[in-house]
Parts: C-alpha cells; structure tokens; sequence
C-alpha cells in the first residue's frame, strides 16, 4: 500500500535506537525525509546513512538531549534548517527508571516530568503553527501500555504517560479542523534494548532466570510472542499516512493482545 506520504517531512525523537529508530526507518520507505535525534551522534550518523543508502526518503540528524533546557529550540532550529519545515511529528521518549510508588521520590518525578512530558508539550507547540498554515498534519506520540493497566514496578512511567493520553486527545478536538490528527501509540512488549533491561532488572529482582522470565511474560501475550520493531513501526508509519486522516484522538495498541481491557 502507498501511503501517501512520499516527499513528506518528519521529525522522530529518540531515534538513536529502538522504536525511534524503527519508526524513522519505516517513514523513510515510505519516501519521506526524516529527521532523527537522540544523544549518540556516532549512531545517528550510522543510521542515516543506511537509510540514505536505500535511496528512499532522505536522512538527516540533530543531537539533542530532552534532558536539555534548550531541547525545544535545538530541535525547532534544526528541523527547519534541515527540512524546512515538519510535516509530521512522531514525539518518543526513553521510559523512566523502574521501581514502585515509593521510590517515585519528588526529584524523579520532576526529572522525568520534563524530559518525558514537558518537552513533547513544548515541542509540539512549536511545530503547530507551520502545520496550521498548510492545513495537513501528524502528530503521533509513542506512550506505553501502561496508560490502560498500569504495569509492574514502572511506577514513574504509569504515572506520567497517561497525561499525554489526556494532552494528546484534547489536542486532537483542537486540531482536527487544520487537517491535523493526534494519536497516542501504546506498545507492549516489544522487542528493544529498553525490554532487554527492564527483563534484566526483574530477573535481578525476583532471581529468576531470564529465560524463564521471557517465557511467563510470552506466555501472557495472546499471540504467544515479544513483538519486533518492524510491527509497531509499521503501526506507526499507518498512523502517519494520508489513508489514516480520520483517525484522531484515539489510543491505538500494538501488543499482541496483551492489554485485557476491552
């Protein structure tokens, strides 16, 4: 399927690894000039130039901290210097530190509040007005399945995930006369340097072995299986496209069932 995307422009945070990166390659096939950022300017460059080397949509790259003060403006600036604009957003951000409510000290919370909220807020905020003028735009924002059921020991990430669930439905009821549509992606397990640690740490925690780990998790899932990058990439390049205008302000799963809500 043609997705109508071809020549677009797209900015994706966090794309250094994992879902950010997937995200960016799969825009990229599509034929759309992504930006990618994130703190290893040594791996944003590899993965530019293997998207350049498909010779589909364009790469380029921006280092860029959400822990920086200055992440808005650095990125703002380089998305139009670069692109010339931003056609579609993808807002990811790294997953907090696990631990329980009552490690969730006040220091964490405000940290992770503005790496993980403010900035995609701001930053959205900032890219708004452009999309406006050309009355076409997609914002999409990779949160977690912890939104809906709130998962074991991500205390932080249950906490402050579901705010851009509020952010980004209200924003897709102001939005969606301008062309523009606002969804949040929630991943499950999905296979990614990020699992690997936070199956580590439970293993560390409970003395369990890894394996058996994975399996109970696996076990849960519906379909019987961790989710690959491509999957929810591909979810997320969908959620992108111009067949996708009337889908706004929804919470879409990529989780192999995993969520028992209905």
């Amino acid at each position: 399927m043609d997705l109508g995307i071809k020549g677009k422009r797209a900015l994706v945070l966090a794309s250094s690894r994992g879902l950010g990166r997937g995200i960016a390659v799969a825009l990229a096939r599509e034929g759309v000039n992504v930006l990618l950022c994130g703190r290893s300017g040594e791996t944003l460059e590899a993965n530019c130039a293997a998207i350049n080397a498909e010779g589909k949509g364009k790469a380029d790259w921006v280092w860029a901290d959400l822990f920086d003060e200055n992440f808005v403006e650095t990125v703002g600036a380089a998305a139009n210097a670069k692109l010339g604009g931003i056609d579609i957003l993808v807002n990811n951000t790294g997953g907090p530190t696990p631990g329980t409510t009552e490690e969730m000290t006040p220091e964490k919370l405000e940290t992770y509040f503005f790496s993980m909220v403010l900035r995609v807020i701001s930053l959205t905020n900032t890219l708004l007005p452009a999309m406006k003028s050309q009355q076409w735009g997609r914002i999409l924002t990779v949160a977690s399945s912890g939104v809906i059921e709130p998962i074991q020991q991500l205390a932080l990430s249950n906490t402050l995930r579901p705010a851009l669930a509020g952010w980004s439905k209200t924003l897709a009821t102001e939005v969606g006369k301008h062309g523009i549509t606002s969804n949040l992606l929630l991943p499950g397990s999905i296979l990614t340097d990020r699992l690997d640690d936070l199956d580590g740490a439970a293993a560390k925690r409970t003395g369990e072995s890894l394996d058996a780990i994975r399996s109970r998790k696996e076990a849960a899932i519906p379909v019987g299986r961790y989710g690959t990058v491509d999957e929810f990439a591909a979810t997320a390049a969908f959620l992108c496209s111009r067949q996708a205008s009337y889908i706004t302000g929804s919470l879409v799963r990529c989780d192999g069932g995993a969520a028992r809500s209905v």
